[in-house]
């Protein structure tokens, strides 16, 4: 059994998973779209490429946007799920009393990374539709990804934020 299960376990009162079912739902439907047009349009150029001599106009552009698009909407989700990367050498074996002080801590710290990764890359977005950036071949604005990710960092931000006061409980 891992830790954090024995932190915020099934019979803790926090932040009910059916509550958390409708944005995670959500948030599962784009990212198959995303995935299956990214599948779609991959196969697409390829056979165009290889048998008609012919690839879609722009592919590569259209997937790395899709591709930044999906990586970020998938934050929010990895957070609902509790499912971003950790590294639990010692604080498997930590006391439960230390635990419970530290897990707040972790979770301030995550959301201070997240909010800064957003007020960078809102930043950044800014600095591009200053200048009009776009893609090269289609001519895409560029600057709504950076601005869309600020925004799903701060959502993850948000929902980390709420893990502290509304503990979520075991994976579903």
């Amino acid at each position: 059994m891992n830790l954090s299960e024995n932190i915020a376990g099934p019979h803790e009162q926090g932040l009910p998973p059916k509550a958390a079912r409708p944005i995670h739902g959500v948030i599962a439907v784009a990212c198959a779209v995303l995935l299956i047009a990214m599948m779609g349009l991959t196969v697409v150029d390829v056979l165009g490429r290889y048998l008609l001599n012919s690839p879609v106009k722009g592919a590569t552009e259209l997937t790395e946007l899709m591709l930044a698009a999906l990586i970020f909407l998938g934050l929010p989700a990895a957070t609902l799920d509790r499912e971003h990367v950790t590294v639990d050498l010692i604080t498997d074996r930590l006391p439960l009393a230390i635990d419970k002080i530290r897990r707040p801590i972790v979770l301030l710290l995550s959301v201070g990374v997240q909010v800064m990764i957003a007020w960078r890359l809102w930043v950044t977005a800014s600095q591009v539709a200053g200048y009009g950036g776009t893609t090269a071949t289609l001519e895409l604005p560029v600057a709504p990804i950076g601005y869309f990710s600020a925004m799903l960092c701060i959502v993850s931000a948000v929902i980390m934020f709420a893990e502290i006061f509304y503990p979520m409980r075991g994976k579903n």
